[in-house]
């Protein structure tokens, strides 16, 4: 166990190694002159020199990677070049934050939803439930977050005051009033991932019923809710977890469209607003701290199959 553990790690790093070659490149092989489309077409030779010293453009290709790394581990990426006095630390910080909430609260919704629908679904197969279920989550999740995102704005802010057109709440909101702000944003995850997972728990689920283990457990006479609290639950689920760890680094930093439908300061926002204004150093910071989450999701999602799995968790102790 401890072998995969160090093996996933050393993974990690290669992977982080490889996003820090290519944040590096960015600013070398981008079309046009960066430090212009920061400073200006009208900026003075001094302040261009100014701001092509401050990208590291003035140094060495390997040179800039040994500074993006040494900045990667100290997680000091400087000052933002769009937010003058603003250091880019503090900026993720605050994004990572509040993207923190809206994953939180999505998650809160989405994972005891689906999970039940989808063992309803296993449960009642065939049925006219299990093929409502099943066909409901498909066409849900054929739909963009972006359109779910306008179709809730049009249907249910617009009319009822109780939703919030915009998901930032202001500063001092107590608990309930931030979910009432978040709220709108955590329906159109659920929306979109509903089918998703539903169907993953579906599927495992009847491979676990079908089982010989459920079979016995039938046979002597253990109730419905016993053998799938003590046998089908753990088995089920294993899949179910290993989606949810590959989708918390896109819910970070990959549901731009969302943040920007509903005005919401999060990461993915935030990595769109450095890439559309060359914010290179904005842009470091965000895709890095996402690539970090990505790896401890996916780590942590391992790590518990292991601990759910006790097949699994002797595989890796004997594989390594």
């Amino acid at each position: 166990m401890m072998r995969f553990i160090v093996r996933r790690l050393l993974l990690s790093v290669l992977t982080l190694a490889i996003i820090l070659v290519m944040i590096t490149l960015i600013p070398n092989v981008a079309p046009g002159d960066p430090a212009r489309k920061i400073a200006g077409g009208t900026a003075s030779p001094e302040r261009l020199a100014a701001v092509t010293e401050s990208l590291g453009l003035d140094k060495s290709v390997g040179e800039q990677l040994r500074d993006v790394t040494s900045d990667t581990l100290r997680f000091d990426f400087g000052e933002s070049f769009t937010r003058p006095g603003s250091q880019v630390t503090d900026l993720v910080r605050t994004s990572l934050w509040n993207s923190t909430k809206l994953v939180a609260f999505a998650l809160a919704l989405v994972v005891p939803i689906a999970v039940i629908g989808g063992l309803i679904a296993a449960y009642r197969r065939d049925t006219w439930l299990d093929r409502t279920i099943v066909n409901v989550g498909v066409a849900l999740s054929s739909l963009p977050e972006f359109v779910v995102g306008v179709l809730f704005l049009a249907l249910l802010a617009v009319p009822f005051e109780f939703f919030k057109v915009i998901a930032d709440p202001p500063d001092g909101s107590g608990f309930f009033t931030t979910l009432r702000f978040l709220l709108l944003p955590a329906l159109t995850v659920l929306t979109v991932y509903f089918g998703y997972i539903a169907r993953i728990t579906r599927a495992s689920t009847i491979t676990a019923l079908d089982a010989d283990y459920t079979r016995t457990a039938f046979m002597r006479g253990l109730s419905t809710t016993q053998v799938f609290r003590k046998h089908v639950l753990r088995n089920s689920l294993l899949p179910t977890v290993a989606v949810i760890g590959t989708q918390l680094g896109y819910m970070f930093g990959g549901m731009v469209g969302l943040e920007l439908i509903y005005n919401y300061p999060g990461l993915g926002r935030l990595i769109f607003d450095a890439v559309d204004a060359a914010d290179y150093p904005l842009l470091r910071g965000g895709v890095i701290t996402v690539a970090i989450i990505y790896m401890l999701a996916t780590l942590s999602a391992d790590l518990i199959i292991a601990w759910m799995n006790p097949r699994a968790r002797l595989s890796l102790s004997e594989g390594g």
